[in-house]
């Protein structure tokens, strides 16, 4: 069980008071870093939750943080995405490695370039580096020793050529590889690739429809004798792009959690942990706290148990946009997300999924207008009409509140800014 971690959005980029560090000033502000993000609003629309500066290796310090964070709530380890081979990327990857060995022997990183921003690195250069990282201890590795090494966006490069930087770690470095290529799509390339392939993986979909091709891809893998790494997803919203996903509140992870469990796939890769730029994060952040990590232990567990943990306390979880999906924003803002191709439609709507000791009575508050549903125990997701006001939700049983919760920012009908990423809050912290 894996996440995905991108190295340009760490807990903290400068050390600074959170209230004005750099992601406050440049990448949530859209006329941050001289306006050079103005035409879509800014950067980001959230940040990690923020720390305070430290003394010392802050940086270190900060990563020892978040693989803390991930260890205690399942994980195994971080695929690291390797975007370059020199500067604070590369930095930031080397201490990522140094922070998963001081803090837990167990937690493991896999390494995993990627080709989109490696593409002209040739393969005797990416041998090179991905041995250097691979002295860390932390480096994942299979039970008989073999480095597992995962490319993002293998298709951008031959057979041959992938073919030629194992041999190279194998004869120059003495390193055995297990290769798992992640493909941006799986498609026709498991045959060519199975030859020099341990197993698997594909980028995945962000829709919570269409979630019928993992299953599929899980048993193709299968069937040429390799492990599959399923992808979990939350959402995806970019603004830099210009393109969003509608992930249908909740359903698209849970959708893709069902397709992991379901297909029978082998690891879990979550896409991502922290790549606000692309709004997939399952890291705690500003506008979700821990909501969505939370939430992701429930399948974590019946994923490596096989069993279904049982609940033992009423929690509810609360997601909603803050705007209508059709807003227009009112600032400078000339670029605007539209829908992918393949995305389900866009849907305003809000969604308490609860998870129920014993039967309960869960009301949904959006602006002055409130939902009532008589739930059973277990889990249930129950949606209301997005409004403009706060969005709030409690269960109450034997006429007393026995859970609740409320997201940060209330519901505008108009906006400066387009922000099409779930927000979320849980009655559980």
């Amino acid at each position: 069980m894996f996440a995905h971690y991108f190295t340009p959005y760490p807990l903290s980029l400068d050390n600074a008071d959170p209230r004005s560090d750099y992601y406050a000033r440049n990448y949530l502000n859209p006329t941050g870093e001289r306006g050079k993000h103005s035409e879509y609003g800014g950067l980001l629309r959230d940040r990690p939750l923020p720390v305070e500066p430290k003394e010392g290796d802050w940086e270190l310090a900060n990563l020892r943080q978040e693989v803390r964070t991930a260890r205690d709530a399942g994980l195994d380890g971080f695929t690291l995405d390797i975007l370059s081979l020199s500067g604070p990327n590369w930095e930031r990857s080397q201490k990522l490695l140094e922070a998963a060995r001081s803090v837990d022997s167990r937690f493991t990183v896999m390494l995993m370039p990627d080709m989109s921003s490696l593409r002209s690195v040739d393969a005797a250069t990416l041998a090179d580096a991905v041995a250097e990282l691979a002295e860390s201890p932390a480096a994942h590795r299979l039970g008989d020793g073999r480095l597992v090494v995962s490319p993002f966006k293998a298709e951008a490069r031959s057979v041959a050529w992938w073919s030629d930087v194992l041999d190279r770690l194998r004869d120059r470095h003495g390193i055995r590889t297990a290769f798992v290529p992640l493909f941006i799509d799986f498609g026709s390339q498991g045959e060519a690739f199975a030859p020099i392939s341990y197993g698997f993986s594909d980028w995945g979909s962000r829709s919570y429809t269409g979630q019928d091709g993992p299953s599929g891809d899980a048993r193709r893998a299968h069937a040429l004798g390799k492990i599959w790494m399923q992808p979990v997803s939350v959402q995806d919203a970019r603004p830099n792009q210009g393109v969003y996903d509608e992930a249908g509140n909740t359903a698209a992870l849970r959708a893709t959690w069902d397709r992991a469990i379901d297909s029978g796939a082998d690891w879990v890769q979550l896409t991502t942990w922290n790549d606000y730029s692309e709004g997939t994060h399952f890291a705690p952040s500003v506008n979700n706290g821990h909501t969505y990590l939370d939430l992701t232990s429930y399948y974590l567990t019946r994923f490596k148990t096989g069993s279904w943990p049982k609940i033992v306390r009423d929690t509810l979880y609360l997601t909603s946009r803050t705007q209508f999906a059709d807003a227009d924003p009112t600032g400078d803002q000339s670029k605007v997300m539209k829908l992918r191709e393949s995305s389900a439609e866009a849907r305003d709507q809000v969604e308490v999924l609860a998870f129920l000791t014993a039967p309960a009575t869960v009301r949904t508050t959006v602006g002055s207008t409130t939902t009532s549903r008589d739930l059973k125990a277990g889990v249930h997701p129950a949606l209301s009409p997005l409004r403009v006001g706060a969005v709030s939700a409690e269960a109450v049983r034997d006429g007393r509140r026995i859970a609740s919760a409320q997201l940060r920012e209330p519901v505008r009908g108009s906006v400066e800014v387009q922000d099409l990423q779930y927000h979320a809050a849980t009655s559980g912290r």
